[in-house]
């Protein structure tokens, strides 16, 4: 029997639009004026990293570490500052967690590093809506790749695979992996663009996905 509803938080329940924004523009724009280079060039230089880095790498989510690469001067928590009105829930997330904390304890499993999730649960105010929230780098020093961090979830609030469900928007991470140790997964799919067995285009499907299995 289901306990616990887990979700991702980019792409999830709050849109990706803020991380992109630090990572793809305020980055480059702070390496081009502290290297005295073009915005084309920084991005360019930083973009190409980022590929090499890949998000299977834990350092991918590591804003400390990317400001050390670069050796940047300037503070990154400025930079997460200066980006957080771009923080912005999607519509269906406050009405699927209203109806689900009423049945299921809620928590929260994301590859992004603490104070991420942090300013943006602070500028959405969902925090009360969970029981505990995980940073798969910052708790466990692991990428979301691994059944691993799952398990440790597991371990931590004394639950059976069976007693769990995941949901997110990467089908990697976020249903796949999850799949790998019994877990029940939901792939929430925003675009449209993919195929799996348990798949939702919206939260709103959530709630009755999550009756049916």
């Amino acid at each position: 029997m289901i306990k616990v509803v887990s979700f991702d938080l980019d792409g999830t329940l709050v849109k990706s639009t803020f991380a992109d924004k630090v990572w793809l523009e305020g980055l480059p724009k702070l390496y081009s004026k502290e290297k005295n280079i073009s915005i084309k060039q920084a991005k360019q230089y930083i973009y190409k990293l980022y590929e090499k880095v890949g998000e299977s790498r834990k350092e991918w989510y590591d804003i400390d570490w990317w400001f050390k690469r670069f050796d940047l001067k300037q503070s990154w928590k400025n930079l997460l500052d200066n980006y957080k009105h771009y923080i912005k829930l999607y519509n269906d997330t406050i009405e699927t967690l209203d109806k689900l904390t009423k049945k299921f304890k809620l928590i929260i499993i994301s590859n992004a590093k603490k104070e991420f999730i942090e300013i943006q649960l602070g500028e959405t105010n969902i925090k009360p809506y969970f029981d505990h929230v995980f940073s798969s780098l910052s708790d466990f020093n692991l990428v979301k790749k691994t059944p691993e961090v799952y398990i440790k979830v597991l371990n931590f609030l004394k639950l059976k695979s069976n007693e769990i469900i995941h949901i997110g928007d990467n089908l990697e991470f976020d249903y796949k992996c999850p799949q790998r140790i019994g877990i029940k997964s939901i792939y929430l799919d925003r675009n449209k663009t993919k195929k799996a067995d348990n798949i939702i285009f919206s939260l709103y499907e959530l709630e009755k996905v999550i009756s049916n299995l």
